[in-house]
């Protein structure tokens, strides 16, 4: 089995004003997106062509909002400080970037 494109853990993931989950799991394996809860329970899964992803206009760093069939989630990536000598968590940046290598497109959200 081939590993993931991008995953990222500790992911708040919402819809609306909505939460989902505040530890979920973001996957991009094999030209799809993955939406996962903190027990790797599918929330919404979509294969790239049919996913857009962007940044809102005015948040900060570690938001992204991504849209799966027609629902718009916002996500939370990264909002927790690494520890000293640790790699930093997943940015809203790379998700994108990511969506974008991958074949998806991108919102001007």
């Amino acid at each position: 089995m081939a590993e993931p494109e991008f995953t990222a853990t500790g992911v708040r993931i919402g819809r609306r004003l909505r939460s989902l989950t505040r530890a979920g799991q973001v996957r991009i394996n094999n030209g799809r997106l993955e939406l996962l809860t903190s027990y790797g329970r599918e929330i919404d899964s979509a294969p790239l062509a049919a996913v857009s992803a962007g940044r809102p206009w005015f948040g900060p760093d570690d938001k992204a909002q991504a849209t799966v069939n027609g629902i718009r989630y916002s996500l939370t990536l990264g909002e927790d400080d690494p520890r000293p000598g640790e790699a930093g968590p997943p940015s809203a940046r790379r998700f994108i970037d990511a969506v974008r290598r991958a074949g998806g497109r991108l919102s001007g959200v």
